[in-house]
């Protein structure tokens, strides 16, 4: 701006003066404006703080929706079942270990690695073809829906941690209500004059008020999500690592993703088969039907004594 106010002077009386570019003539308009600084910093505040308001909010509907699923998800649940029921099938010439009521989480990602007798197929395919051809009806459809968290949603909510979540909400409460954006509307309106203050004052004192109260919204939403995971990891029995004060996203969040991320490879490659299945079956029926309705029967032709003389009974 020296060098465009610089410009500016030099060139006043001169009638062949440089005139300014439209870049510099569009900076050197917006340094007209009173209180140019202080009244951009505001701005590009309000910008900052909906974005990261917005970007929490994402992340924590992940982890309410990824934790709800997993706790209470009738799919989730039968998946379970059928590891729970076929882990005590194979051993059961076992009495401890055939006659388990539950199972570790750990064991979940070593499920394809069960191979069977002739090594063709792992457990966990077993599992997989078993929940489509038993549970789902729709299997085969358009309409068939996933039975487990997403695997991307389980590796955004593993790489996630609640003191982060804290320390950016505590980073904007204290630049809201601090030194930085409310101290800088305060000083604009103070020095701008009654024809420059509106709609600035307005705009943003409505900005501050509402800024206030969805910080407290965020906070709370990072408490109650911040139960519901800790509940999630008590209903699986999940314990912290040694050097935790508590279970992690990344602990328990990590072994879901790796047999969603399984699981997913293999119930993709089942439904296609169901489906070509079922084209094949549709095909034969129409085929069937077709050879029905072209077949006819030949009517017989009247014959004897009642046919020659037109008798009739």
């Amino acid at each position: 701006m020296e060098k465009i106010d610089k410009h500016i002077k030099s060139s006043k009386d001169k009638d062949n003066a440089k005139p300014l570019d439209k870049p510099e003539q569009f900076l050197f308009q917006l340094h007209q404006i009173p209180n140019f600084s202080g009244r951009v910093f505001c701005i590009l505040f309000q910008s900052t703080f909906s974005e990261w308001i917005s970007s929490i909010l994402r992340k924590l509907a992940i982890l309410q929706r990824v934790c709800t699923t997993l706790q209470s998800g009738q799919c989730v649940i039968q998946v379970l079942g059928l590891v729970l029921a076929f882990g005590n099938f194979m051993n059961g010439g076992n009495r401890t270990r055939g006659q388990a009521d539950g199972f570790n989480l750990d064991i979940l990602p070593k499920l394809k690695d069960v191979k069977s007798s002739d090594n063709t197929r792992s457990l966990l395919s077993y599992i997989v073809a078993y929940y489509l051809r038993h549970f789902d009806e729709d299997a085969g459809r358009e309409t068939c829906l996933y039975p487990l968290p997403e695997p991307q949603d389980l590796f955004q909510a593993s790489q996630m941690k609640f003191e982060d979540f804290q320390k950016d909400l505590t980073k904007l409460k204290k630049d809201l209500r601090g030194k930085s954006c409310n101290t800088e509307v305060e000083k604009v309106c103070k020095v701008s004059s009654e024809d420059h203050l509106q709609p600035f004052k307005d705009k943003m004192e409505e900005f501050l008020s509402q800024a206030k109260s969805d910080l407290e919204v965020q906070e709370m939403q990072l408490s109650d999500t911040h139960k519901l995971f800790l509940e999630l990891t008590v209903f699986y029995q999940v314990k912290a690592k040694m050097g935790e004060k508590e279970v992690s996203p990344n602990t328990f969040f990590s072994v879901w993703h790796d047999f969603s991320s399984d699981f997913k490879d293999l119930w993709k490659k089942e439904n296609k088969m169901i489906l070509q299945e079922r084209l094949k079956k549709a095909e034969e029926c129409f085929r069937q039907a077709k050879e029905k309705a072209t077949y006819s029967v030949k009517p017989k032709h009247a014959s004897g004594i009642k046919a020659k003389l037109g008798m009739k009974i």
